[in-house]
């Protein structure tokens, strides 16, 4: 047993130990697998194997890019004066004073404005907004321009018609005004209902 392992030789890539005829075959394709790199596994891509669903590749975002400059000191002094303004406002309402100014408005630097609407978006949302806005623009623009292509210029506006009183309505006016004379005490003098035409419910 001891002179078995006595013969038998260390491959220098994975330290394995073989005889001299195995080592010769296994050196070579020892080599061939640790000198391959594996190809890294997609399991997003092996789970839509088979279904409709493409796989899209995410963009890569250029490495260059340069880097924004943070604003916290900024945000931190506009969080502190927001938080002063409250508490002079809780104060206020407490004591029953009139309750002082609210703050200025405070303009994130970080933010894009559009210019359809005057409003700011962070950089993500601009982009989507934007686009959106300029539609909305452009269909506001075109709205007046065809509500004056369909009304045609010979029509004249007719003016509306008063409602009429039905026989039912008229009925029921009259039967209200005899219930109320009769709880009225005598001599006193009620006014008589005006109908929507502008006369009294017995003529």
């Amino acid at each position: 047993m001891d002179t078995a392992n006595q013969n038998l030789l260390p491959c220098n890539i994975c330290g394995r130990h073989f005889t001299q005829d195995a080592l010769a075959r296994h050196e070579p394709i020892c080599k061939k697998i640790f000198n391959k790199k594996r190809k890294p596994f997609n399991s997003l891509k092996q789970r839509l194997q088979g279904t409709e669903i493409p796989t899209a590749k995410k963009k890569q975002t250029p490495k260059n890019q340069p880097e924004k400059k943070s604003n916290w000191r900024q945000q931190h002094e506009n969080f502190i004066a927001a938080i002063r303004s409250a508490k002079l406002a809780t104060i206020a309402m407490k004591e029953g004073r009139p309750l002082p100014p609210p703050p200025p408005p405070v303009i994130n630097p970080d933010y894009i404005q559009c210019p359809y609407c005057m409003r700011r978006f962070n950089e993500a949302a601009a982009e989507r907004h934007i686009n959106f806005c300029k539609e909305q623009a452009a269909r506001r623009a075109l709205a007046p321009g065809q509500k004056a292509a369909k009304a045609s210029p010979g029509k004249q506006a007719t003016p509306k018609k008063e409602p009429t009183l039905t026989s039912a309505v008229g009925t029921l006016l009259q039967n209200r005004e005899q219930e109320h004379d009769m709880e009225s005490p005598p001599g006193t003098t009620q006014k008589k209902p005006l109908l929507p035409s502008g006369k009294d419910s017995t003529g």
